[in-house]
C-alpha cells in the first residue's frame, strides 16, 4: 500500500513540474483585439533581419507558386471532365480534350 502511496506522489510531482513551463508564458498580453502575439522569452519581437530569419530564396518560393498555378489547371480539369461524363478521372492525360 505504501509503495502505490509513493508512486501516486511522484507521478503528481512529475506532472506538476512538467507543467511549470507553460505558467511562464501565457499568450495573454494583446496588443490590439486579436493580436495576442508575442515572442517566446529570448526570440526577438520581429523576425526578419534576425538570426532566426528563414531567407527564403525568391525562386524557390516562385517554384512553389508555379506548381500551385499547374496543380489548379489540373483540377479544373478533372472537375470539367467529371461534370460532362459524370465520371471522375484523376488521370489528366487520358481526358479528351473536347
Amino acid at each position: 500500500m505504501r509503495n502505490k502511496v509513493m508512486i501516486t506522489a511522484a507521478m503528481v510531482a512529475a506532472g506538476a513540474l512538467s507543467a511549470l513551463p507553460a505558467l511562464a508564458y501565457d499568450g495573454q498580453t494583446c496588443k490590439a483585439p486579436g493580436n495576442c502575439w508575442e515572442p517566446k522569452p529570448g526570440f526577438p519581437e520581429k523576425v526578419a533581419g534576425s538570426k532566426y530569419d528563414p531567407k527564403h530564396d525568391p525562386k524557390e518560393v516562385g517554384k512553389q507558386a508555379e506548381s500551385v498555378k499547374l496543380m489548379e489547371e489540373r483540377n479544373r480539369k478533372r472537375i470539367e471532365n467529371a461534370k460532362k461524363t459524370g465520371k471522375f478521372e484523376y488521370d489528366v492525360s487520358k481526358i479528351s480534350a473536347n
